[in-house]
């Protein structure tokens, strides 16, 4: 197992050697509210939204003077744009009130947050903190048990086994690594597997092989 999940890691990694994190993002404050935004939404469509609310809202005091109803003014392209609104006027004042105004660096501390999930936390340690993290939404979910790094039937036991099989200091990049293969190769419906640079070791190429 440990030369299967080698040469997949080496594959992958040479395939996208520019695999980053595509929401637009300059500090802790931005990533964090653009991965809040981003759920069931794209990361192009949240980099839209974000452009006009990151320009006028360069502060934590910008997003607490912002009422509900203007930040669903800002936001109201997104799915599900009022449960995130009403998230985000509650998180930057539990940032204020809690967290002097300093976007925590710890999951622990994040998970606290409104609107702010385990993966979502992950992201933010990862990419504001350089935290080594897995963060599985569904393209890491889809493809970590698809090709058979995991075997797993949760987000949070996916998670957990990316950690055991994966490298400390592999996590943070694989994380973007295994969404840029889902969102470029092994897609949903039809997986473009004769393209794929590590069908020999995919469970699911085997399978429809045979």
């Amino acid at each position: 197992m440990e030369e299967k999940v080698s040469r997949i890691v080496h594959a992958l990694q040479e395939r996208y050697p520019d695999a980053h994190c595509e929401l637009d993002f300059s500090s802790p404050l931005e990533i964090l509210i653009a991965t809040c935004l981003s759920a069931q939404t794209t990361d192009k469509q949240v980099n839209k939204v974000t452009q006009v609310l990151f320009a006028d809202c360069r502060t934590l005091d910008d997003y607490l003077a912002l009422t509900p109803e203007q930040i669903r003014g800002y936001i109201h392209t997104l799915g599900f744009y009022n449960n995130k609104a009403d998230n985000l006027y509650k998180m930057v004042r539990q940032l204020a009130d809690r967290f002097h105004g300093e976007v925590p660096s710890t999951r622990e501390e994040l998970t606290t947050l409104a609107g702010v999930g385990r993966k979502t936390a992950n992201v933010v340690i990862s990419n504001a903190f350089g935290e080594p993290a897995i963060a599985v939404d569904t393209h890491v979910f889809r493809v970590a048990n698809r090709i058979g790094l995991t075997h797993a039937k949760t987000v949070e036991d996916t998670e957990q086994q990316l950690m055991e099989v994966l490298d400390r200091e592999d996590w943070s990049l694989m994380h973007h690594v295994l969404i840029f293969h889902g969102r470029y190769c092994c897609h949903a419906r039809k997986p473009e597997c004769d393209a794929c640079p590590i069908r020999e070791d995919c469970e699911y190429a085997a399978s429809v092989i045979a």
